[in-house]
């Protein structure tokens, strides 16, 4: 096949059907009708040579040969795109684009108060929408352009993605102010005798803290666990809890005063977990997403997370 045979306008359905998998998302994205999707897959089919899509029950799976020209076409779009768009500029003040970032709830607690303030004094119709990073195809969203960019660990996507580190995470045991061990210190001893609710957040550098504590014989008496942290402060500060909880240092500052809760110093020597901001080399000259990392940047980059929580406490 000749690219003079090809229209550019196939292959940009042909990277829409890989991201949403459905032909009416992608004809309400591209303002046209499902018919008209259909008959540009169907000239796709017969230029290739292949079904390309097939229909399933959970929308339109792609063919091996589809999956394998999904990166290249993909990377060549948004090579054309980014080519015709160089010179363009972003204007924060005028945008009313939305950023999605990839963000565990924990995350979401850290980062969105400040950067949601920060936007509305500098790009007050800028909105932005959060996904979970826990998701098994956040890789692909930040690939196709449909995340952004994301902030954590995320130890799956450090070898192909662009990255920064904004700080080291450190933890601290936290619980009720009132709490039996409330003195500002904690011994080994109270906390192996302590009643524990623990975090284990499915895939996050959280649950290799816990696999740590266990990995030197340490035995807790856990009374709960949560797979996230929404519901840790409200727990803790309830009552006459008598539970504690070993959270990043962090989350504590932040939630010590709206749950009423204490913390005070772990007394394991837990390693400290890099927090970065991750992104796809396609975008990463991109001006608004440029822009965005430059705000996070500007608004995070730390040298660990005490001085994090301290300075926004």
């Amino acid at each position: 096949m000749e690219l003079k045979d090809l229209d550019l306008n196939l292959l940009v359905v042909f990277n829409e059907l890989m991201i949403e998998r459905r032909v009416s998302i992608v004809a309400e994205k591209m303002g046209v009708s499902q018919p008209a999707i259909s008959n540009i897959l169907n000239r796709l089919r017969k230029l290739l040579g292949d079904e390309l899509f097939v229909r399933t029950s959970k929308g339109m799976d792609p063919t091996p040969y589809a999956l394998q020209l999904a990166e290249p076409i993909a990377y060549s779009l948004q090579t054309i795109r980014s080519t015709l768009n160089e010179s363009a500029r972003f204007e924060p003040a005028a945008s009313d684009r939305q950023f999605a970032i990839g963000l565990s709830d924990i995350g979401e607690v850290n980062f969105l108060p400040r950067l949601v303030e920060k936007l509305a004094e500098v790009a007050p119709r800028v909105s932005v929408s959060t996904v979970r990073t826990q998701r098994e195809d956040i890789s692909v969203a930040m690939e196709n352009g449909h995340v952004d960019m994301s902030i954590g660990t995320l130890s799956g996507l450090q070898q192909q993605f662009f990255q920064r580190t904004l700080f080291k995470q450190t933890y601290v045991c936290v619980f009720r102010k009132g709490h039996p061990l409330d003195s500002g210190s904690l011994s080994l001893e109270d906390f192996c005798a302590a009643e524990h609710l623990v975090v284990v957040p499915p895939g996050s550098a959280h649950a290799q803290v816990n696999e740590s504590i266990e990995r030197r014989g340490i035995k807790r008496n856990i009374r709960l666990t949560v797979p996230h942290w929404t519901a840790v402060g409200h727990i803790l500060g309830s009552g006459n809890s008598n539970l504690i909880a070993t959270v990043p240092t962090s989350y504590a500052v932040r939630c010590a005063q709206p749950f009423g809760l204490s913390y005070a110093p772990h007394p394991i020597k837990l390693p400290e977990v890099s927090v970065s901001l991750f992104w796809h080399p396609r975008f990463h000259r991109e001006p608004g997403n440029k822009w965005l990392r430059n705000v996070i940047f500007s608004l995070f980059a730390m040298s660990n997370a005490t001085a994090l929580a301290e300075d926004s406490a």
